[in-house]
């Protein structure tokens, strides 16, 4: 493999190496986001309420699914980061080999039983009559793209692993260029609304992932992506199972609590509801890019310094990381606090839309505050493999209570949109809570992977 796509993050200044890590990642997050940001603006000024609405359900079920493979790849990045970090490259190939297989017979997979089920799951999410077309629409071009954004996901959890952030920026960018030239093209000029929508997605996407394909073929990739050279081991497929099945698991169960809020959503204000929850959910993904950026980076930082047994190096970069990812995330806090009318009219000016936004943001902007904390110190613990305690705190945090708060305060109390908003920050409370008092008690310094005591001592 050519030395020029791994990175040793192991060595060297701890914030130095954090932050040229994290920039080139958070820079990919936040392009990928205004991307997605781009959809919802176009589609809302252009086609109106419905298909804002369309757009966000079908684009509910399309996160779903993208999380859950998002989950399996971070049981990869986690094991490439360690095998960088103990310079195991025979390891290296063969996770790599087996990631990339699962993922492409799991995208066939699930493309295929999506195109039978989709109208049952909008059914299922009380999705509006008015917007039901829009959304099914969305969720059959997106459907048929799976295999694309489930490869550009693999690829990209392979470069973090090996501490490259930078390539993943450059292939993201172009997608979004290209994302936004389409959406303009297919929703403002042919006039194709959420349909044109997720099809210029798609095609980003395909793009993203060839362009990703092309660099590591180029540089000497230990995967020249033959049919020879899909194989799964089952060492491997084991391994990524540990350590990615519990934070797939997460991420499925996170997704479908929101899924669940999308109906009561659908339930208290109907489509303008919908719309202006999906309208707060591209900028609230834009917002949280900081900390999910930072988080992921202490991650990929955290697996390769306990891989190499420097456990005191782990534990800086995820304090470094909080309080960058905090100072960040509470700007936009204040943003959204003192201009959230602003914000949302940026999506359209339907009153409806924006009364019910505000309502929501004034309750639900609260979790800005947790977050930072939350994602960092999660992705120290993913870094030492230890995806079953993230699971259970977000199995706490999203079923037990996001939803039922968004249920009883929204639907049973009355308190509408601003009831569905209170969810997040009480769940988000709740969930830092049970984090903290995992890292006092210590039981994270074991290393899940090699089943061992790490050395090293805070």
């Amino acid at each position: 493999m050519a030395d020029r796509i791994e990175q040793n993050l192991s060595e060297g200044s701890v914030l130095k190496k954090l932050v040229l890590f994290a920039l080139p990642f958070l820079a990919s997050n936040v392009v990928q986001s205004l991307y997605n940001v781009a959809d919802m603006l176009i589609v809302g000024n252009f086609s109106g309420p419905h298909s804002m609405s369309g757009v966000n359900i079908g684009g509910q079920v399309t996160f779903i699914l993208t999380h859950i493979v998002v989950g399996l790849c971070m049981g990869a990045t986690v094991l490439i980061g360690q095998y960088v970090g103990s310079g195991n490259q025979e390891a290296l190939r063969r996770v790599t080999a087996t990631i990339i297989t699962l993922l492409t017979w799991l995208a066939v997979a699930i493309t295929a039983l999506m195109l039978v089920l989709r109208k049952p799951v909008l059914a299922l999410v009380r999705t509006p009559a008015e917007s039901f077309s829009e959304s099914e629409s969305y969720l059959l071009v997106t459907t048929i793209g799976i295999i694309f954004i489930f490869g550009y996901n693999a690829l990209s959890a392979i470069l973090r692993g090996m501490g490259d952030s930078k390539h993943p920026l450059y292939f993201v960018l172009a997608a979004c260029i290209t994302n936004i030239a389409l959406d303009l093209l297919f929703v403002a000029v042919f006039k194709w609304a959420a349909f044109g929508a997720a099809f210029a997605t798609v095609v980003s996407q395909a793009l993203s992932m060839i362009l990703c394909i092309v660099f590591l073929v180029k540089s000497g990739f230990n995967f020249n992506f033959q049919l020879s050279s899909f194989r799964i081991f089952k060492d491997q497929l084991a391994l990524i199972f540990k350590i990615g099945l519990p934070t797939c698991i997460q991420n499925g169960v996170t997704s479908f609590s929101f899924l669940f809020i999308t109906a009561i959503v659908n339930i208290v204000g109907g489509v303008s509801a919908s719309a202006a929850v999906g309208a707060w959910g591209k900028f609230n993904s834009f917002a949280f890019m900081p900390a999910i950026a930072i988080s992921m980076s202490v991650s990929t930082m955290s697996a390769q310094n306990i891989g190499a047994g420097r456990l005191s190096r782990a534990v800086r970069a995820c304090f470094i990381g909080t309080v960058f990812a905090a100072a960040l995330t509470f700007m936009f806090f204040w943003l959204v606090r003192l201009f959230p009318a602003q914000i949302l009219s940026l999506f359209g000016n339907d009153p409806q839309v924006l009364a019910d936004g505000v309502e929501y943001i004034r309750s639900f902007s609260f979790d800005f505050l947790l977050i930072p904390f939350i994602f960092c110190f999660n992705g120290l613990f993913m870094g030492g493999g230890h995806t079953m305690f993230t699971l259970v705190a977000s199995m706490v945090s999203s079923v037990l209570l996001r939803a039922p708060i968004c249920y009883i305060f929204g639907v049973r109390l009355g308190w509408g949109m601003f009831g569905v908003g209170m969810g997040a920050p009480v769940a988000s409370a709740v969930s830092l809570l049970m984090i903290i008092g995992f890292f006092i008690s210590g039981r994270w310094k074991h290393n899940v992977i090699k089943n061992a005591p790490m050395i090293g001592e805070i």
